[in-house]
């Protein structure tokens, strides 16, 4: 379809936002194409709603749900889900932003026979953030790919030479008609990996799924952010998504050996995370007695520790030394140019 009509609702939940929501929901409606900007409350306990209303442009578009107890981001999703009135959803995180005309060209780029279309994300260090960012133009006509099951599992699989580059990471613009046709929602008890469980759940339900060159998704790569503080826990909870799905009969031979991937994977992690939070409880011997117990995920627990200590070491280079951010899959080119 083109990007010229007003068909989109933008939803982001907001926990504790009051420092960044003001910039995600002034992009979002900048986009000529949505038609609401729907903001989820989640209980926040500083100034995030007071924010929200300050960066309202006046058009009507902007809706504020304010929720009286901690849901968590899956489940404020759900409540901006349900209050949108859009055929087309798209979720902006709070600390995230739109590049000018993000919309309109993922619209554009996405043809007709979609129910998912994502683009490229540009992840950016938080003290690039206030940098010039633009997007290198295209030098491969911009042609989508399509997502099958299999790809996208893989994809979310952790690697230590790709720190938070899974597929996941994506933020699809989504066909309502296509959710509500499936009772496709974000599942409320995953905290971490919210995202992976509902497009996995959608691929699984037939879903066309493409993904193009960057279009102006920007992610703000902040140190504390949910996604990079999870407990073993979350992770739990997200291998045990994985275990639920591997009793479904319909996945094919290569579907099902990624997804035991991902659990394994996602196993490892859980690990890790239960060792460093008992050391962190009860010593280091004890910490030592999880990783005992579980003798298969030693390798990983000791790359992850080397790669840690020497990231503690490093640091994040001197801004000066940053020529640009880099993007989740590679394509296409990220400029940051140098703060005015």
């Amino acid at each position: 379809m083109s990007g010229g009509s007003t068909c989109v609702s933008v939803i982001i939940a907001a926990m504790n936002a009051e420092a960044t929501i003001g910039q995600a929901v002034a992009s979002a409606l900048g986009e000529p194409q949505v038609a609401e900007v729907i903001v989820v409350d989640d209980a926040s306990q500083d100034g995030t709603v007071a924010a929200a209303g300050a960066a309202d442009d006046a058009s009507g578009r902007l809706k504020v749900i304010t929720l009286e107890r901690n849901h968590g981001p899956a489940e404020a999703r759900n409540r901006g889900l349900q209050a949108s009135t859009s055929p087309y959803v798209a979720v902006l995180d709070a600390d995230d932003f739109f590049l000018p005309g993000r919309i309109g060209k993922l619209l554009a780029s996405a043809g007709e026979d979609w129910d998912m279309v994502a683009d490229d994300i540009l992840i950016v260090p938080e003290p690039l953030k206030h940098q010039d960012i633009s997007i290198a133009p295209l030098s491969d006509g911009g042609d989508r790919l399509m997502l099958d099951l299999e790809t996208f599992v893989l994809g979310n699989i952790c690697q230590r030479s790709r720190p938070r580059g899974e597929l996941g990471f994506l933020k699809p613009i989504f066909r309502s008609g296509f959710l509500r046709e499936n009772g496709l929602r974000y599942d409320g008890q995953i905290r971490l990996g919210e995202d992976y469980a509902l497009y996995f759940r959608a691929l699984m339900a037939g879903a066309r799924f493409f993904i193009t060159p960057a279009c102006g998704y920007v992610a703000i790569e902040r140190d504390q952010s949910l996604s990079s503080c999870h407990s073993a826990d979350d992770l739990l909870r997200l291998a045990a998504f994985d275990a639920e799905r591997l009793g479904s009969t319909s996945l094919t031979i290569a579907e099902r050996r990624a997804l035991k991937a991902h659990h394994s994977a996602t196993m490892k992690r859980a690990v890790y995370a239960k060792a460093l939070e008992v050391k962190r409880t009860h010593g280091m011997l004890a910490g030592l007695g999880i990783v005992a117990r579980h003798p298969l995920c030693i390798p990983y627990i000791v790359g992850e520790t080397v790669s840690a200590k020497l990231g503690a070491l490093v640091g994040w280079p001197r801004l000066p030394e940053v020529a640009r951010g880099v993007r989740l899959l590679g394509i296409p080119q990220l400029n940051a140019g140098r703060a005015r």
